[in-house]
């Protein structure tokens, strides 16, 4: 069992010290995750790559450490199994919060056409209107509905940045399965996006 399994399981135990043991440990990793959703992000962005990273980890643990003062994390009775499970855990928060971010700035436009989103290069998701994070939050839905290991390869290949290789890796799955999982659900998504209204 690896050191963070060790705490992930601690912290679902109630362990109070928990937590503090935990994002030292998995800080960097998740500030790489945020980092790279944020990159590209259009001037003027308000959400920070530390911020993403300590409201994803709020959601997974409850408090923060230093907040924390005596009060137990919040795992919600999530049984961790692994680093990779509480990563891809992470990546799909961050997802969350992306999305309800989106959301936000959609209603204070009041509104609006959606707008393609060109999802016909195999790169993450990078300075994307609030629009088509929605548009694209929905068709990942519907297909984690239909194939949950393919959304599942999509959410952290275009949210998380990562390679089909760690995709693989944090969900435990052989990096071939993960490959024809990502090659399906671009295809897929590809073709749920061109249905999009305002796509024409």
């Amino acid at each position: 069992m690896s050191e963070v399994t060790r705490i992930l399981s601690a912290i679902d135990a109630g362990d109070p010290r928990a937590a503090e043991q935990l994002l030292p440990l998995v800080y960097d990793e998740l500030r790489r995750l945020a980092a790279h959703q944020l990159a590209a992000e259009k001037p003027g962005q308000t959400l920070q790559a530390t911020a993403l990273v300590h409201e994803a980890y709020l959601r997974l643990v409850g408090p923060l450490p230093r907040a924390a003062a005596g009060e137990s994390g919040g795992s919600q009775g999530v049984d961790w199994n692994s680093r990779g499970h509480f990563i891809a855990a992470a990546a799909e928060a961050m997802r969350r919060i992306l999305v309800e971010n989106a959301r936000r700035k959609k209603t204070q436009k009041h509104g609006g056409r959606r707008k393609r989103l060109d999802f016909s290069q195999a790169e993450p998701i990078t300075q994307a209107d609030p629009d088509a994070v929605l548009d694209l939050d929905e068709a990942l839905t519907i297909l984690a509905g239909e194939d949950p290991e393919a959304a599942q390869v999509a959410k952290l290949r275009i949210f998380a940045g990562l390679s089909i290789e760690e995709a693989a890796q944090t969900l435990a799955v052989s990096r071939a399965n993960a490959y024809r999982q990502w090659a399906y659900a671009r295809a897929w998504l590809q073709a749920r996006l061109r249905e999009a209204p305002g796509s024409s």
